[in-house]
């Protein structure tokens, strides 16, 4: 399992990668910290992400927040720097980070564990096309009523992003 985690990881750093190459001014620092990470040099990612993190860059948050501090494996690893990254860019529209802070609800990691939250986010990534499976949506069932089910589909339906 964890080589799948890893070669999924790769896989997504290397496509951020092409993408970045599309991308202009601050893709300087991103293009910098996604080799770095490649490169398992974490403290070097870290370093590069920090200014874009300030300026909350969505991608940033997400790559900081995912690959940096909330990764087990990382020496940096810490859900409570980690989520509030994932759940600014989530808040503001950023698909990739809905799908990590669902799963930060369902855990209880870095917020109040919440199994409606985490089925509002997955509904939310799903609805602006996130790879969900149906495994999450099974998952989360089990642990809530029907009618709490159809309080966070709701949630996720009358949703709006922040713009700041």
């Amino acid at each position: 399992m964890r080589f799948v985690r890893s070669h999924r990881a790769l896989l997504a750093l290397s496509c951020a990668t092409t993408l970045l190459g599309l991308a202009q001014p601050a893709a300087a620092g991103m293009e910098e910290a996604v080799k770095a990470m490649q490169a398992g040099d974490m403290a070097t990612a870290e370093k590069e992400l920090q200014v874009l993190v300030k300026e909350r860059d969505p991608r940033a948050q997400f790559f900081a927040g995912f690959y940096i501090y909330g990764n087990p494996d990382s020496k940096f690893y810490d859900p409570n720097k980690a989520t509030p990254m994932l759940l600014d860019a989530a808040e503001r529209g950023y698909v990739p980070a809905m799908l990590p802070i669902a799963g930060a609800y369902a855990e209880g990691k870095g917020v109040p564990k919440s199994f409606s939250e985490a089925y509002k986010w997955v509904a939310l990534a799903e609805r602006w096309h996130g790879t969900v499976s149906p495994q999450a949506y099974e998952q989360l069932a089990r642990e809530l009523k029907p009618d709490e089910i159809e309080k966070a589909k709701a949630a996720a339906a009358a949703y709006t992003f922040k713009t700041k």
